[in-house]
């Protein structure tokens, strides 16, 4: 992967970025990785709560996105999450961890994907999701 700052890749700023690399991409799986830092305004009691890794799925399907439009030298398309199906979360991530994610788009029509992620903390699937997300025509 290039490195490239994640913030030309994603609309969100500080401090709701919740990804820090795109560790892969191909045209139906996307992988990123995020550290718990102090800082994360989603941190209470030492760990990351449960909104934060729905907006990690969510920005980890942007970046798939900023990155293909990246590659095609266009300008990438913002997007909404349209619904959460089956969200489950088996052990909250604490600080210093590192999660990845990992995303495969199961499903694409006109401007909606549906995308299965999982959220995975030293090997073990702490979290998973299934997402309808949405672009919007610029």
């Amino acid at each position: 992967m290039d490195k490239i700052e994640i913030t030309k890749l994603i609309p969100q700023r500080k401090p709701m970025i919740m990804i820090d690399k795109l560790l892969s991409f191909s045209e139906k799986e996307v992988r990123t990785s995020f550290k718990i830092i102090t800082d994360n305004i989603f941190v209470q009691n030492g760990e990351l709560q449960e909104v934060a890794l729905i907006e990690n799925m969510a920005q980890t399907a942007a970046a798939g996105t900023g990155y293909n439009a990246y590659i095609n030298k266009e300008i990438p398309k913002k997007g909404f999450i349209g619904a959460v199906k089956n969200f489950e979360v088996y052990l909250l991530p604490k600080l210093n961890d590192i999660i990845e994610t990992k995303l495969n788009i199961t499903a694409e029509v006109f401007n909606a994907s549906v995308v299965e992620a999982q959220i995975f903390c030293n090997d073990k699937l702490i979290a998973k999701a299934e997402l309808k997300i949405f672009l919007l025509e610029s």
